[in-house]
């Protein structure tokens, strides 16, 4: 990258000492000298050529312009003007951009001429004071940082909180929105209505930078978010041994949103895990039991998902393996929070504060960093033993299977597809789609769930309770005589594998 040239002004003897500490500073600075390349006049060269052609050439050529006003005027021109006054003028007349830094809190004993030129750069611009060589370079570097951030050549907030380059809000889903906003109204009591705009919501959950959306809008509502950000794709993979190793039984990449990538990687992991399916002694219901509990996956991969380093390459991976399950992600813990802490009582600490409040709006994730204590209580009551957590080269939670064993005295039996677990779901009772999302362990209605519906009802294996109204929030789905022949030969085919 080219540096960006600074025309430091003045070359009044007042503020030698200073133009010499900012050149020092700005070269000296690792990160000022890799932006940042200073120009001052006592550096050029004897030459056979005007000091007013030299400073001016210099303003026409710098890219950011810092004056210098002290109490001295400095010598005039035929004119009646001064050099820092010709530069300055030059640079407003060619736009350049001015940073204006005034020496002292009072100008009543500056030269009436610098007092004016004060005056004229006030009217114009943001001025900046200071009293000594110190507090000039930290209100200098202060400055500088800020138009690093204006460039986007640096980030000092929260990834998903900067603007989404080349992204505008015509690359949203508003459908996704609006679901969105009916969900978290159901689930959290949201206080948008319903027919709020998507403008409204964008500007309400802070996804907005002036007029383009940030980073999380596009993980969150983007039509195809990983067009901007590769790396937040979720890949799967699922081992019959206890090591990696080709070819891979099954392997999936999952693209889409952060809720669309948590349902679809839940979906992959409960589809291969083993479950049992208890008797109906205590209700009609017959109850499932998977080996993991299925708040335990889905709370990993969000957590995964909520807390990566988005800055980072890598995409989050969920592999299965014969004893266990690891969720890896391009991340680390925060600089409050050890390991150990992990496992205590602790204060929600998000990577990404403004993904992770849409999540906990739809509630994917709590606020209060309950999370993992949850994790450890459940995978308790299941008879596992607790979660393990590492840092390296990224942040591993592991979650061991039960080997050898079955659940709830029942026989292990093989995973079962998406299609099966719904179709077997409604043969007892008609259910809606949060109902079936919920006896499924599915913290909110996935878009994997809304295919196999959709596919269900084409294919006339099950009917709404209420045709004439598809969108009635009271809909429910029941099994038609085709679903249960279907469901039958599903079956059967799962059982001959």
């Amino acid at each position: 990258m080219t540096p960006i040239r600074i025309f430091i002004s003045s070359v009044q003897k007042e503020f030698a000492a200073e133009r010499a500490a900012l050149r020092d500073y700005l070269r000296g600075d690792a990160l000022m000298r890799r932006f940042f390349e200073p120009f001052l006049f006592e550096d050029v060269p004897a030459a056979d050529r005007h000091a007013d052609e030299v400073y001016l050439a210099e303003v026409q050529a710098c890219d950011l312009y810092l004056g210098l006003f002290g109490d001295d005027y400095g010598y005039e021109d035929a004119d009646g003007l001064s050099p820092t006054e010709r530069e300055f003028e030059l640079a407003t007349t060619l736009h350049k951009p001015r940073l204006i830094f005034v020496k002292g809190e009072k100008d009543d004993a500056k030269h009436p001429k610098m007092q004016a030129l004060i005056r004229l750069a006030g009217s114009e611009l943001i001025r900046r004071r200071f009293a000594s060589s110190a507090e000039l370079v930290s209100a200098v570097y202060a400055a500088l940082v800020q138009v690093l951030e204006d460039r986007e050549l640096i980030r000092t907030g929260p990834f998903d909180g900067a603007a989404c380059p080349n992204a505008t809000i015509a690359d949203l889903d508003e459908e996704k929105m609006r679901r969105f906003i009916q969900e978290a109204r159901r689930a959290r009591g949201f206080p948008l209505r319903e027919d709020a705009s998507s403008e409204e919501l964008l500007i309400h959950l802070n996804l907005l930078d002036d007029v383009r959306p940030v980073n999380a809008a596009v993980l969150l509502f983007g039509r195809k978010p990983q067009r901007f950000l590769l790396s937040s794709e979720v890949k799967c993979a699922h081992y019959h041994g206890l090591e990696p190793a080709k070819p891979i039984p099954s392997y999936q990449v999952y693209k889409g949103t952060s809720f669309d990538v948590v349902d679809q990687a839940v979906d992959f992991v409960l589809s291969k895990i083993n479950l049992s399916v208890g008797t109906r002694v205590a209700s009609t219901q017959a109850p499932v039991t998977y080996e993991i509990p299925p708040e335990v996956v889905s709370e990993a991969i969000v957590n995964a998902v909520a807390h990566r380093d988005y800055t980072s390459h890598g995409s989050v991976q969920v592999m299965l393996f014969a004893d266990r399950l690891e969720v890896w992600n391009p991340g680390a813990l925060p600089p409050s929070l050890t390991l150990a802490k992990l496992r205590q009582p602790h204060g929600s600490v998000p990577a990404n504060p403004l993904l992770a409040e849409p999540l906990y709006l739809a509630k994917y994730i709590e606020r209060m960093g309950t999370g993992i204590g949850d994790m450890i209580r459940r995978c308790r009551e299941a008879g596992l033993p607790e979660p393990s957590f590492a840092v390296s080269d990224g942040f591993v939670v592991t979650i061991e299977r039960k080997s050898g064993t079955t659940l709830a005295g029942q026989p292990e039996s093989q995973p079962e597809s998406l299609e099966v677990r719904v179709l077997s779901l409604l043969l007892n009772e008609p259910l809606s789609k949060s109902e079936l999302s919920s006896r499924l362990g599915h913290k909110a209605i996935s878009g994997r769930l809304n295919e196999v519906v959709r596919l269900l009802l084409a294919e006339h294996n099950v009917e709404m309770t209420i045709p004439d109204k598809p969108n009635s929030r009271l809909q429910k789905y029941r099994l038609t005589s085709a679903g249960t022949a279907r469901l039958n030969l599903l079956r059967k085919g799962e059982n001959d594998r």
